[in-house]
């Protein structure tokens, strides 16, 4: 492997309950040079959630107030004041280090990357096996209410549809093939 992986981008994106988080923990418990992007984005935290590991949990004005100053590489307001964003000193801290940079960004948030940082970027939409298994995966959660479930499956359908826009498409229907084959791509794309 190189000396240093300062500049490149692993950007993991998909409808929610795919299955992407877990493989982007699983792939930074690995010695890969990689160092996670902690996004920033204005809702409350969840009962499990640590402010400044999981997100930067800004709050909605907090929120308004970074994009003002420009602090954004990339946000969206994903649904009405609910906004997730990437925060410029977040790459530069971790390209600091010497270090890939691997994201975990919702579909949108995952092509704006890759528009941003081209060549320097692979951009990996992890699919679920069927819409009807991440249906069932956001159920299991048992995080979400009825209204969200249905908002999020609504908002996966359209997801599903910017997949060919990816470097690659890895199927999650075996969560350690999953994560076997995104270790490969990322260590190809990083040796590069």
């Amino acid at each position: 492997m190189s000396e240093t992986k300062s500049g490149k981008c692993v950007i993991f994106s998909a409808p929610s309950g795919a299955g992407k988080t877990t493989i982007v923990h699983r792939l930074l418990e690995m010695d890969l040079g990689l160092a996670f992007s902690v996004s920033a984005c204005s809702r409350n935290p969840r009962p499990n959630e640590v402010d400044g590991k999981d997100y930067y949990f800004l709050g909605v004005e907090g929120f308004k107030q970074k994009i003002r100053e420009n602090d954004f590489v990339e946000w969206e307001e994903v649904y009405r004041d609910n906004f997730y964003g990437t925060l410029r000193s977040e790459i530069e801290r971790i390209w600091a280090e010497g270090k890939a940079v691997i994201f975990d960004v919702d579909v949108v948030g995952g092509l704006n990357l890759k528009k941003l940082f081209l060549d320097n970027a692979l951009a990996i939409f992890v699919q679920p096996p069927s819409y009807e298994e991440l249906e069932k995966r956001l159920r299991h959660r048992s995080t979400e209410t009825e209204e969200k479930i249905n908002q999020r499956m609504e908002k996966a359908h359209k997801e599903l549809s910017f997949a060919r826009e990816f470097d690659y498409v890895l199927i999650n229907d075996d969560l350690e093939k999953a994560v076997e084959k995104a270790r490969e791509l990322v260590e190809e794309f990083l040796d590069k």
